[in-house]
């Protein structure tokens, strides 16, 4: 590849470094892949000329290809290649927010935290932000389509996506909305390349329209595969490809900025918190909760919450109070385990959030009156927001708490996103930990039970081979377990290299096959992040678990 060439066509910088190379070549996935090289794009012309420079150059140099990146703290091995990372967070930074319209614009390397100081001054939000938003960008918040703790009255990333801007294989940029089947019409009569590739995904998703339609998972949320369902509503008469976008992980072109739609600040946020004795009757609580519209419902175990005590000191300095009035905080806590003589099994953070005060104070008596007639739940409502927020540091935190302080093991993300319906999550999850218990593997849960999209971080040591051969047996157990139980094998984390072998499996060779089509009407000679949501491997999985 001739680099010299790469730097004098674009204003941004190519960085091929030691240090850039070893930084970008992790996420936070259990993967190492070691790029060639990190470019940083300046604008939208930079991304232009990188694309048609890669289609000129791939005719000697077959393996040559592109991988957006935004954060990276993807769970999936989603933003890693062996050849061109592309860095957004250096200069795609543009927020834009309209409050009369409730839109915002936002480009791909905004980090959430920066755009929430921006919008919440002006009474806004965006409420679909993962747990790890004080990491995240919006980057690949769009394309992986995440959701977080809002999701279940909210929706997820592609429900707040109202317009996408996409660097295409023709090396132009096209922006993409929902238009009327008589504008879609409109648009597949010209000769160019966009009309081109209207025509084409109209066709595929109209001669297979009620097999694609048959495929959607019958699941709360679901970011595996492409999401083919969503993009022609015949009785609304609406055409969307930004269905197609949200969610593919950069594989079918470049993200360049992002309209999405933002909300008013609820400001009266009430909480429950509800302590339960077992697994048991977590659907039944749930289904009668649902009906108050909590804003989160989530839930984690009795692991999580050890952790969370045996690193209160982190937790107190994240939330700004001193230790030893922190500790107090919990002395409620305390008496409830003394009643259960035991740790909760599980623990539910049920937040109320409304304009008005009232209806938010009246609706958390209900929660709290339905939670205590059922035996063995153990509900109490956090009346300081001190409280709440210890909780949702406690729930946010825990992936990174046991990232940094299990010695000797490390997270390995790789079953971690599963989502089936809620009522069948008792008879689900002890299935799921048998195949982990019996492999030897532990893990912490975490997740939103309002979904039944439930989190499970394996704790394993990666530096021993017999520890990294367990990861392709237990995923294929795992998957097919997910796939008996009408689920979807990743809710919000999305496919990546750790997913992307199972989608065949989980959507059949039908849908598959289409998957396949629509990666090829967009990226023919396959320059667009190679080997996530088509043409991932089981071995290359193994090839690249980390040593680490």
């Amino acid at each position: 590849m001739n680099i010299e060439k790469l730097r004098s066509i674009i204003s941004g910088e190519v960085d091929t470094s030691a240090e850039a190379i070893q930084k970008y070549s992790k996420d936070a996935s259990l993967f190492t892949v070691q790029p060639e090289m990190v470019v940083f794009p300046k604008d939208v012309k930079d991304l232009e000329h990188i694309v048609s420079f890669v289609y000129e150059e791939k005719k000697n140099s077959p393996s040559l290809s592109i991988t957006g990146r935004s954060a990276g703290s993807d769970m999936t091995g989603g933003p890693l290649n062996e050849s061109i990372i592309l860095d957004f967070t250096k200069y795609f930074k543009h927020i834009d927010i309209n409050t009369e319209k409730l839109q915002a614009t936002i480009e791909p390397g905004v980090f959430y935290r920066d755009f929430e100081k921006v919008a919440s001054p002006l009474g806004v939000e965006y409420p679909i932000y993962p747990a790890s938003k004080q990491l995240a960008a919006f980057g690949g918040i769009v394309m992986n389509n995440s959701a977080g703790e809002k999701t279940l009255r909210y929706g997820q990333a592609r429900d707040f996506v109202e317009e996408v801007s996409i660097v295409l294989s023709d090396g132009k940029e096209h922006t993409f909305k929902p238009i009327t089947l008589h504008e879609l019409n409109e648009k597949m009569q010209g000769s160019n390349y966009e009309s081109e590739t209207y025509r084409k995904v109209y066709t595929l998703i109209n001669d297979n329209y009620d097999v694609i339609k048959a495929a959607e998972p019958n699941v709360h949320k679901n970011s595996a595969g492409y999401a083919l369902w969503r993009v022609l509503d015949k009785e609304k008469g609406i055409f969307d490809m930004t269905q197609l976008f949200v969610g593919s992980q950069g594989t079918l072109g470049l993200l360049t900025k992002a309209k999405v739609r933002v909300m008013k600040h609820k400001p009266h946020k009430k909480m429950v918190v509800i302590f339960f004795k077992s697994w048991d009757n977590l659907p039944q609580v749930v289904n009668e909760i649902l009906p108050f519209q909590p804003e989160s419902l989530e839930t984690f175990d009795d692991q999580t919450l050890t952790l969370g005590m045996r690193f209160m000191p982190e937790i107190a300095k994240k939330v700004g109070q001193n230790f030893f009035r922190f500790a107090l905080r919990f002395i409620p806590e305390t008496l409830i385990g003394i009643r259960m003589l035991r740790l909760p099994k599980l623990i539910m953070l049920v937040e109320i959030a409304e304009e008005d005060e009232e209806l938010a104070s009246k609706k958390t008596r209900e929660i709290y009156n339905v939670v205590q007639k059922h035996n063995g739940t153990y509900p109490r409502i956090l009346k300081d927001s001190r409280d709440q927020e210890k909780y949702w540091i406690m729930r946010r935190e825990s992936f990174n708490l046991l990232r940094q302080h299990v010695k000797g093991k490390r997270t390995a993300p790789f079953v971690e996103d599963f989502c089936i319906n809620p009522e069948k999550m008792p008879e689900f999850l002890p299935k799921l930990l048998h195949i982990l218990k019996k492999s030897g593997i532990k893990a912490n849960i975490a997740g939103h039970a309002g979904d039944g999209n439930y989190h499970i971080i394996p704790l394993m040591d990666l530096t021993k081979e017999s520890e990294r051969k367990k990861i392709v047996p237990v995923a294929d157990e795992v998957f097919t377990l997910i796939k008996e139980f009408g689920g979807t094998i990743t809710a919000e984390h999305n496919d990546g290299i750790i997913r992307t072998p199972y989608l065949e499996q989980m959507f059949g060779t039908k849908i598959y096959s289409l998957f396949i089509e629509i990666k090829k009407i967009f990226d023919p000679e396959n320059i667009f992040n190679p080997g996530k949501k088509v043409g991932g491997s089981k071995e290359y999985i193994e090839a690249h678990i980390t040593r680490e």
